[in-house]
């Protein structure tokens, strides 16, 4: 039986329904502020409809818009959820100024195969960066 559109999620059922591995969820939570699902005992994490519709909207850009994670924190910070809501709902028009954050570098203009590496390193960086984290947390 299907849950209704009222019904809370799991990290698994919120990864299906936007098409993203779980992980990518987990990351999302680390570098957007205002991603926050309910955790119960043990850590398991419930996404309320709400959050399904910003996650919606954080997918779409980063996704489909091609901002970069820097680009829809700014999004965020001169928007509001608001508008990351509409984003996830199909509104992809850019407010003025906008077209040029898209890839966090004003002025810039990044080529589909320049996006995909620039974010490829920067997962390599992030791991890096959480190796080196746990590594100090044992000195």
């Amino acid at each position: 039986m299907a849950k209704g559109p009222d019904a809370f999620r799991t990290i698994s059922e919120a990864a299906d329904e936007l098409n993203v591995p779980q992980h990518v969820l987990r990351f999302w939570e680390t570098k957007f502020s205002f991603i926050r699902p309910m955790k119960r005992a043990g850590g398991r994490r419930f996404y309320r409809p709400q959050d399904i519709a910003i996650l919606r909207g954080v997918r779409t850009l980063l996704h489909d818009a091609g901002y970069t994670i820097k680009g829809v924190q700014k999004l965020h910070k001169e928007q509001g959820l608001r508008r990351l809501v509409a984003a996830g709902e199909g509104d992809l028009s850019a407010p003025a100024g906008m077209d040029e954050d898209r890839a966090g570098l004003s002025g810039s203009k990044l080529t589909e195969e320049g996006r995909e590496r620039l974010g490829a390193a920067l997962d390599d960086l992030e791991g890096a960066k959480q190796r080196l984290d746990a590594l100090l947390k044992r000195s």
